[in-house]
């Protein structure tokens, strides 16, 4: 056991992973030492940071919990604390179930941890990090909260109403970021599109944006989490006009049958959505969309799924992530429905559509053999330097493996590759002289 050490385990989103570095950053300039996630923690002292999003979220942040408090009992750790959505939600019943976590926080109060060590905050470190990430991307969150209330969907009962960042707060944030050598910014939010409506009711997600794009070293900026109903059309002249915003975006849609986006509560209907989606690739030739689907949701027949089924294989999406319906405590859904898909159906459905996108996305992706692409470099792994283009978001999205016997390159250096040869998951390239 390491004196002054802490370990931070963070579970969930990026948007938790930003917390845990505000955190980390605090404990650090009142002396301890932080080690982030780590394979064998052995500091005298641990941090949970929860996820409280879907079923089995939950559940791996209880058993985190449980492998960290016998450890405890081992005498291999002094203290340990939780913190985040879960405990947000279920704090007391945590203090019941669990009580051999010295102390539990919420998603806004867990600076107070540093009160029960016996520290206070720092303030010229407030707002400030220590980066997780390789150091040169960062994860830039602009707000907390969603003022949305998607039927199925507990992360506005856990994080409350849209609270967006003041812009001049996170234009210094990305300057500071900058100084210490962060190049690629991947914008997050629970509701991207959603920004200043808070402030002065009007939508200033493409001024933030664009001004970002003009602070000097700053290459790439990634947009994650926008959502389909009022989308700022604006937005996408900036993806256009400024080469900083990578052509890509994330957009949840969830389904696509008017009859299923009725009663998620989507407010958007099946003729907006393919309208919206239709206006983005005119406005921003080459992008690529990121979206994530929603099926056995109380109600949905074959129909309904056979129509999402041929909406996806129409849409071809570049990138596509899908989930089975799992019943939130407190939701409407669960208040008002009965979760009547049985979890078989549930899963053959979810298993049927991601076949599909594998076979879309193998497609999309063999057809950049040939192409030379701007790539950045993440890390050396085996024999590969490991990459990215434009479009392709860390740890979600396919990457770009360069031989490492070819010649040195230099993590987080950009460099024009030229693909040779693609699988179900990566592409693979060589450098340009």
């Amino acid at each position: 056991m390491k004196k002054n050490q802490i370990d931070i385990i963070t579970m969930g989103c990026s948007k938790n992973l930003v917390d845990s570095e505000l955190l980390m950053r605090q404990f650090e300039a009142n002396g301890y030492e932080c080690v982030h996630d780590p394979e064998n923690p052995n500091g005298e002292i641990a941090v949970i940071n929860t996820c409280g999003f879907i079923g089995d979220a939950k559940e791996e942040s209880i058993n985190t919990i449980l492998k960290f408090v016998q450890a405890k009992e081992e005498g291999k750790l002094n203290k340990l604390y939780v913190m985040g959505c879960l405990s947000q939600r279920y704090q007391k019943e945590l203090e019941q179930e669990i009580p051999q976590v010295d102390k539990y926080y919420g998603k806004f109060n867990y600076k107070q941890l540093l009160n029960e060590l016996g520290k206070a905050e720092v303030p010229t470190c407030d707002g400030k990090r220590h980066l997780t990430t390789p150091s040169h991307y960062a994860y830039l969150k602009i707000a907390e909260g969603c003022d949305r209330h998607c039927a199925y969907c507990a992360i506005p009962i856990i994080t409350g109403k849209h609270i967006s960042r003041p812009k001049e707060d996170i234009l210094q944030e990305v300057k500071e970021l900058v100084a210490q050598g962060v190049k690629e910014f991947q914008v997050i939010a629970q509701e991207l599109t959603y920004y200043g409506v808070d402030i002065d009711g009007k939508r200033h997600i493409a001024d933030l944006i664009s001004d970002i794009a003009d602070i000097p070293g700053v290459e790439w900026i990634r947009l994650h989490y926008a959502y389909p109903n009022q989308f700022p059309l604006e937005l996408l002249d900036v993806m256009a006009q400024k080469p900083k915003v990578c052509k890509y975006l994330d957009i949840a849609l969830q389904h696509i049958s008017d009859h299923m986006l009725q009663r998620m509560h989507r407010h958007v209907s099946k003729a907006d959505t393919i309208e919206l989606l239709k206006k983005i690739r005119e406005r921003v030739p080459g992008i690529h969309i990121r979206t994530t689907l929603l099926v056995g949701f109380p109600g949905e027949t074959d129909e309904d799924f056979r129509e999402l089924y041929d909406f996806v294989k129409e849409a071809k999406f570049e990138r596509m992530g899908a989930f089975a319906y799992s019943e939130e405590e407190g939701t409407y859904s669960a208040e008002h429905y009965e979760d009547d898909v049985p979890a078989e159906v549930k899963q053959q459905r979810l298993d049927s559509l991601m076949a599909l996108q594998q076979e879309i996305s193998t497609e999309i992706e063999s057809a950049k053999v040939g192409k030379t692409m701007k790539v950045i470099i993440d890390r050396l792994e085996g024999d590969y330097y490991v990459g990215r283009t434009e479009f392709c978001s860390p740890e979600v999205d396919p990457e770009v493996l360069i031989s490492a016997d070819a010649k040195k390159l230099e993590i987080g250096e950009f460099y024009n590759v030229t693909i040779t040869d693609s699988d179900e998951f990566d592409l693979f390239g060589t450098v340009e002289e």
